[in-house]
């Protein structure tokens, strides 16, 4: 793990970004519930500030993921406006689709496996000083989220985005970006059955599968950090898989 001054740096942005993805979840709703249409403005930076009172960083933070994601874009010397709920091509709906069927889940998990294992591989080999804060940054953040009982689901994806980045091939960035956070099975499962979280408890195991994976791409061990990522996606396989298995039923007692 890092020295002090380190994860002391860390831990200020992981709070930072912990605000952000407050900020981002409200602005994100607001936009999908029609609030702002498309073609609004966004208020500008101080009104955004004083509404949520966070820091013009954290304002800024949330508004680069909002844009990043493809709700908004930002007209220089203009201002933010909505792009209205993120529009993709017909060829990624299968991540971008509502859905309450586990075997959707199950395949797209396995699809990630093909790609998210070798963007660890590559983040552990190729991956900045700079990049490594980041990821641990991203950690630190989900990891306080977690603490508190908070929704991770934002937190979840900028992980995975950090280790895209890392790798240093755009390819692996972009594809995440195209998708947006509903890659992250929860997001698209508990929209389809109406805010019903499915594994309600799962976050602890994810925080631990997040560090596993981290240390390896800090070890520069490509293939640990492989090898972490793949137990962290069939991981979730299996965990949506136990949905699909009727429950035990409860045993007998004398009052039955």
């Amino acid at each position: 793990m890092r020295g002090a001054w380190g994860m002391a740096i860390v831990e200020r942005s992981g709070a930072r970004r912990t605000l952000s993805s407050k900020v981002v979840e409200i602005l994100r709703r607001e936009i999908e519930d029609g609030d702002y249409a498309v073609g609004d403005k966004l208020p500008a930076e101080p009104v955004l500030v004083e509404r949520f009172g966070f820091s013009r960083t954290v304002i800024r933070e949330a508004i680069a993921a909002l844009r990043a994601d493809g709700l908004v874009e930002s007209r220089h010397g203009v201002g933010v406006f909505v792009l209205g709920p993120r529009q993709v091509p017909e060829s990624l709906e299968l991540f971008t689709q509502a859905t309450d069927k586990i075997s959707d889940i199950i395949e797209e998990l396995e699809l990630r496996i093909g790609i998210e294992v070798e963007a660890a591989g590559l983040a552990a080999l190729r991956s900045s000083p700079a990049q490594e804060a980041e990821i641990q940054s991203r950690l630190e953040a989900f990891g306080e989220l977690v603490a508190k009982g908070l929704p991770t689901d934002q937190a979840d994806f900028d992980f995975h985005m950090a280790i895209a980045q890392a790798t240093n091939n755009g390819r692996f960035k972009s594809f995440l970006e195209q998708i947006g956070r509903r890659i992250i099975p929860r997001v698209k499962f508990r929209t389809a059955m109406g805010g019903v979280d499915p594994l309600p408890n799962r976050d602890k195991i994810l925080l631990a599968e997040h560090s596993d994976i981290a240390e390896a791409i800090w070890a520069r061990d490509p293939e640990h950090a492989r090898e972490a990522m793949r137990r962290h996606l069939l991981g979730g396989i299996k965990r949506y898989r136990a949905l699909t298995r009727p429950k035990r039923p409860e045993a007998a007692t004398d009052n039955d």
